[in-house]
């Protein structure tokens, strides 16, 4: 309410002053609108940023918004945007499904003929062409007003019988199996496989520590997950955001629209978070409390997508979950190329995951350094959503799921492997990018999981094999 009434305030200052003979406005002057709006993450921590490009319209951080010559439609912008009404409307949209058809539209197999009989009963002509493979003219026809596409297709073929008229319905491309096009492009991105048994069959127990889950979710409902919610009745409950995505990632459902890297594996996880305001947190306390449930769970790896400051007692606890040869993994941060390293990402005994896009570009605000392990999909991947369905997430936090599955997967199939076999089986197995060798912006490279084999070839480890099912596709 507070930003609606400042954006109110300084909407009609602007109003106001336009009326006045030599006023200008300042470049910039209503900058706060563009700005305060390009962020369209919805993860609210440090981990879960907006898109690559920096702002929606994908042109990056540098547009200056310049209001126009008087103020009226800003002030109406805001009204339209801000107030109950908008806001109701804008929800409707977001939970309305795909449209199926062309809205006032018929599409019909017509001879010339029939075309001016159509326009003599109402019809406007969008378009028609003579198509060859019907033998005849194809024509999309605008329906008279005052009726519905029931209704005006009724009138169209009683009046001429010969005519094929129906709804123009829309056509999408249909899903790969088991996959579809949005979350198999993160996969093909570091060679993960789809349909092979091989993954399908791997069942690791993953740790996670992160905020709330929402189990009712059609990726989770039925998933092999032990949830702890350590919030309590004095704390607001943390958002179930970040942790629905972060978990989906990891185990969704293979026929779910966000299918996880290991569907089969089961997932022990800890809600360590609570709600201040409009952010998720959790102190230390909770969290080595959290990482201890865990760690007690007999787990494979953890999965921490969370970042903050170096901390002794936390610190400990990283060195004593090695101790019992489990794993981390971090997400490197998202506080920028030139921020100090971020924990427990920076502490030994972690493995860190920075995230790049589909060209293997590093997030623009992924953090950098030393400590830097792996790259792996983490711009604009296909996660589930807090509720129901999927969305589009961007930070170091969803590129820490790729390889924390792909330490779960080695792991479950060869469990005889250290902690630094595997590490090693990783690096050798991974896509060079940046400077030759490992380098504090990709770590060792890009992880590939069609790699593996080969890499546990040349060090004499086991061999997990990737390898299709007969009859199963590559």
């Amino acid at each position: 309410m507070a930003r609606f009434l400042c954006r109110f305030v300084l909407a009609a200052a602007f109003l106001v002053g336009s009326a006045i003979p030599g006023f200008v406005p300042l470049a910039g002057s209503f900058h706060f609108a563009s700005t305060a709006l390009a962020d369209d993450d919805d993860d609210g921590d440090d981990d879960g940023g907006g898109g690559y490009g920096g702002s929606r319209s994908g042109r990056g951080g540098g547009e200056v918004y310049r209001p126009r010559s008087n103020g009226i439609p800003i002030l109406r912008n805001l009204f339209n945007r801000f107030t109950p009404r908008a806001r109701r409307r804008q929800a409707r949209r977001a939970t309305q499904p795909p449209a199926v058809n062309a809205p006032g539209e018929l599409v019909a197999v017509v001879t010339a003929e029939d075309l001016t009989a159509a326009e003599g009963l109402g019809f406007e002509i969008i378009a028609d062409e003579e198509v060859d493979l019907i033998g005849n003219r194809l024509a999309r026809l605008g329906i008279p007003d005052g009726l519905t596409l029931a209704e005006a297709r009724q009138r169209l073929v009683t009046a001429r019988p010969a005519v094929t008229a129906d709804l123009n319905h829309y056509y999408r491309p249909e899903a790969e199996p088991e996959c579809s096009s949005q979350p198999c492009l993160a996969r093909l991105l570091i060679g993960w496989p789809t349909t092979s048994s091989a993954i399908s069959s791997a069942a690791p127990r993953i740790g996670l520590v992160d905020t709330g889950i929402n189990l009712t979710h059609e990726a989770l409902v039925n998933q092999n997950i032990d949830f702890t919610d350590l919030s309590g009745k004095a704390r607001a409950p943390s958002s179930k955001v970040h942790g629905t995505a972060v978990a989906a990632l990891l185990v969704g459902a293979r026929d779910s629209r966000s299918p996880g890297l290991l569907p089969d594996a089961e997932l022990v996880a800890v809600d360590a978070f609570h709600r201040s305001g409009r952010d998720d947190r959790t102190d230390v306390f909770d969290l080595v409390r959290a990482m201890n449930i865990v760690a007690s769970k007999d787990v494979d790896v953890i999965n921490l997508s969370l970042t903050g400051p170096d901390n002794a007692v936390l610190e400990r606890a990283v060195a004593a979950i090695a101790e019992k040869d489990i794993m981390i993994v971090a997400a490197a941060g998202n506080k920028g190329p030139n921020a100090d390293p971020l924990y427990p990402a920076a502490y030994p005994n972690v493995t860190v995951a920075t995230a790049v896009d589909r060209r293997h570009r590093v997030y623009r605000r992924a953090g950098r350094g030393e400590h830097v392990d792996f790259a792996a999909p983490g711009v604009n991947v296909w996660a589930a959503a807090s509720i129901r369905g999927a969305r589009l997430k961007t930070g170091t936090s969803f590129a820490a799921p790729f390889v924390t599955a792909a330490i779960g997967y080695m792991r479950a199939r060869s469990p005889e492997m250290t902690r630094a076999q595997v590490k090693n089986a990783l690096a050798a197995a991974v896509e060079d990018l940046g400077e030759p060798g490992r380098d504090p912006i990709f770590g060792w490279g890009l992880l590939r999981m069609d790699r593996l084999e080969l890499a546990a070839d040349a060090l004499s480890l086991p061999k997990p094999s990737l390898a299709a099912e007969p009859g199963e596709p590559n």
